[in-house]
């Protein structure tokens, strides 16, 4: 406390009195604020466990995605208002007003600019940023720890460091990877080196002696903690390549997803961090709500969780696929619009070629139409359609289908041998027979969209390829399965007229 020599000892504890009165009403002012910071927080997560449980259904999606960016919006301002109440005003509205203009410009053109076929990549680098955001929040704690610390905490607090930094560089680089897959920049095939799991397990062991050393010599001065931080992130980096490299581009979808867990973890660990509520909470969230997607994904294709998380995922089958044989059977336009006509119940199977033509409109309308001629009409989605989980859900939604037409594999493939007609747009690997037919496919055992059993089967693709699997399709050579070769979106506008002028 301040003390004046020279004046009368009287006023010099008047003085004193009014000093110590001031610091408890700062400190109370402080403790006020702080107690209104952590409701808000409060409030935050409570929106956020609100918009997750809007997005699991569509009927609820929109109030779901409103109520996490209005708890996204309390969050960020509450942030702003904490960090100001700590002094440095001036400093801290220029830093947060340069980062927040600048997030929103790139946010707002990526929007406006991504199309619905690249969102899976969009996805995937943003996880990215995470992951990078958990590795720069990481180090910068190491050199200059933005919470005080109590002496007994040190350990606790290094190993939230260095955990935080280990996932944050996983999910920074395996994102990456993942992006690049999913642009085309690298090819599909897993890549499987020799002895990879061996690898990964020396590569994660060095890790841990890394931790063991960097949290004896974090607080030694002059110790070569950063140096152990920094190897350690170099190889989590390269762990993370490793990993996404070695699961096929089939599966994508779930590589996506894991990466959605990743990076919500890594958030976790800087709230930790930062102590940081909200952020402990929110990443909690993230990180648990993508590892249940993944393994839901996971059973959906007859796979193992952990075999997810250690690569190797879609790597191939036990053996050579049994070689496809027949004549295929094609189909015209009109001879489509002939068979809907006739068909009672119709099922539609949409796949990525219906999301690069950008059909789904034009197949809205030809859905009302054959509605309105008391024809029952219902789309199958296979978990892992498209190049993200709810990708073809998305898609259906923008074109304003409704929702209670569109159902999950489980609840439609038992009536498929009712259905007089099945419509697959784009689809090839999650409507191929091999997966139960082939014990050595590389998708054997995947559970499958069973359209063969339909009495009809008209496939729209540009031609024979293979799908993302690499996997030849024997659905294509099937008595029942017709082939409508060409572009989806000018196939699906022709049926569209045809059955206008009906």
């Amino acid at each position: 406390m301040t003390h004046f020599p020279l004046l009368n000892p009287m006023f010099q504890n008047v003085i004193d009195m009014d000093l110590t009165s001031t610091q408890l009403l700062a400190s109370e002012t402080l403790s006020k604020a702080d107690s209104w910071a952590k409701v808000a927080y409060l409030a935050a997560a409570v929106l956020f466990v609100l918009s997750l449980a809007g997005l699991s259904k569509q009927t609820t999606a929109r109030r779901g995605n409103l109520l996490g960016i209005i708890g996204m919006v309390i969050a960020v301002c509450v942030t702003i208002v904490a960090m100001l109440s700590a002094g440095n005003a001036m400093a801290v509205y220029t830093m947060m007003a340069v980062a927040i203009t600048a997030a929103v410009v790139v946010g707002a053109i990526l929007a406006a600019r991504v199309p619905m076929t690249g969102m899976p990549e969009l996805v995937a680098m943003l996880h990215s940023f995470v992951g990078l955001a958990a590795v720069l929040v990481g180090i910068s704690s190491h050199i200059e720890s933005y919470t005080d610390v109590p002496a007994g905490e040190l350990l606790i607090h290094d190993i939230e460091i260095f955990i935080g930094v280990f996932i944050g560089a996983i999910t920074f680089t395996g994102s990456i990877i993942a992006f690049l897959k999913l642009r085309g920049t690298i090819g599909g095939k897993p890549l499987t080196l020799p002895g990879r799991h061996m690898i990964n397990l020396l590569m994660v062991a060095a890790c841990v002696g890394l931790g063991v050393w960097f949290c004896q010599e974090s607080h030694n001065a002059g110790g070569q903690s950063m140096t152990a931080l920094l190897v350690m992130t170099g190889i989590a980096s390269l762990i993370g390549v490793h990993l996404v490299m070695a699961i096929g581009g089939a599966d994508m979808p779930v590589v996506v997803s894991m990466l959605n867990s990743y990076s919500g973890w890594a958030a976790s660990a800087a709230g930790f961090m930062l102590k940081n509520h909200l952020l402990i909470a929110t990443g909690a969230l993230v990180g648990s709500s993508g590892a249940i997607l993944s393994y839901i994904m996971c059973a959906a294709m007859n796979r193992s969780f952990i075999n997810v998380i250690l690569g190797g995922f879609g790597g191939g089958g036990g053996g050579p696929a049994a070689a496809v044989e027949g004549t295929v059977s094609e189909f015209s336009v009109d001879d489509t619009v002939d068979l809907l006509e006739e068909s009672n119940s119709i099922v539609i199977v949409p796949g990525y070629g219906m999301a690069v033509a950008q059909a789904q409109h034009s197949l809205a309308e030809v859905v009302k139409i054959l509605q309105s001629k008391d024809k029952q009409v219902r789309f199958a989605i296979h978990p892992v359609a498209g190049r993200l989980p709810g990708h073809m859900n998305v898609l259906l939604a923008e074109a304003n289908v409704p929702y209670d037409i569109v159902l999950e594999m489980d609840e439609i493939n038992d009536d498929m041998p009712e259905t007089d007609a099945i419509l697959v747009i784009g689809a090839n690997d999650i409507v191929n027979p091999a997966a139960l037919e082939d014990p050595n496919s590389p998708i054997a055992g995947m559970p499958v969209l069973e359209v063969w059993k339909a009495a009809n089967c008209v496939v729209m693709k540009r031609g024979l390829a293979t799908g993302y699997a690499g996997v030849d399709n024997p659905l294509f050579y099937k008595d029942n399965t017709q082939m409508l070769f060409g572009d989806a979106k000018q196939n699906v506008d022709a049926i569209l007229r045809a059955l206008q002028g009906n």
